[in-house]
């Protein structure tokens, strides 16, 4: 069973080597002029997408084509480049070209997951006895969409992050003149209110105490999209340290829910050359 479909795998992988710069196959300062081969950019990232759909670890991927050494080294690269942040950032700016960010309702929230690892942002989880674990403050668009996150540590409360996360508005583009936020009751609270009320921005908060299905707000988009992360087990259960590679996996799962995203709603208004015979 393939890792994920050519369809969807096929499209990140010509706009990821698009997106790196010419490197010769041999390593230039090599007093001989010659050295190994280096090793195929594609190699590399089919072992990321692994890593990050598994959640296994780097040696555990080593085999004759790459090294673990290899793969982190890589990975370190493309970090510095940049390349998973404009990756995400090319995604985002195709969906909206294409179907449309419906940035006029967006919701946020918080989720936690486990972190055994440690590392820059893990703390002690209120809700797994006191392990380490990780949260995340994301964001999503009307439809669910991700457009950016915070990360803590599993011991921070949700509203202190919500400004961080909304600071994530400011690189999309013009913004519509009404945005209502949805949030959870966590957020049940005057400073959430007055955050708010500060930016411009209308909020829709559950009340504290009055129970109500999730489906009656727009709240349930950004918990989908929480499911859809999870899915990725390399962010479900965080064994990296550093921040960074963290933010940089999660760009690159976020890429891959907005192009999946955006294949699936543009096969039934649009036509390309390899569109798929079925919707996906």
């Amino acid at each position: 069973m393939p890792l994920l479909p050519s369809w969807l795998t096929e499209p990140l992988w010509d706009q990821f080597a698009a997106l790196l710069p010419e490197r010769p196959e041999f390593h230039p300062d090599h007093p001989l002029g010659c050295h190994r081969r280096r090793i195929s950019d594609r190699i590399i990232f089919d072992k990321m997408l692994q890593l990050l759909r598994f959640g296994c670890s780097y040696e555990a991927l080593a085999d004759t084509a790459c090294s673990a050494t290899t793969i982190r080294s890589r990975r370190d690269e493309w970090i510095r480049l940049g390349v998973f942040a404009r990756l995400k950032q090319i995604a985002l700016d195709s969906y909206d070209r294409i179907v449309g960010l419906v940035l006029d309702q967006i919701a946020v929230d918080g989720s936690i997951t486990k972190a055994p690892g440690g590392g820059e942002v893990a703390r002690r989880s209120p809700v797994d006895r006191g392990k380490q674990g990780l949260k995340r403050s994301g964001m999503t668009d009307g439809y669910g969409i991700p457009l950016g996150r915070v990360l803590a540590g599993a011991n921070r409360h949700d509203f202190p992050l919500l400004a961080p996360t909304l600071d994530r508005l400011e690189g999309l583009g013009p913004l519509p003149d009404e945005i209502t936020v949805h949030l959870d009751a966590g957020y049940d609270s005057d400073t959430p209110r007055a955050l708010l009320s500060e930016r411009g921005l209308r909020g829709r908060i559950a009340h504290k105490g009055e129970k109500a299905p999730i489906q009656a707000s727009r709240r349930w988009h950004v918990e989908r999209t929480h499911a859809w992360q999870n899915a990725f087990h390399r962010l479900a259960r965080c064994y990296e340290r550093r921040a960074i590679v963290i933010d940089a996996f999660f760009d690159l799962a976020d890429t891959i829910i907005t192009v999946r995203s955006l294949i699936r709603r543009a096969w039934t208004t649009r036509r390309w050359s390899e569109c798929p015979n079925r919707r996906p």
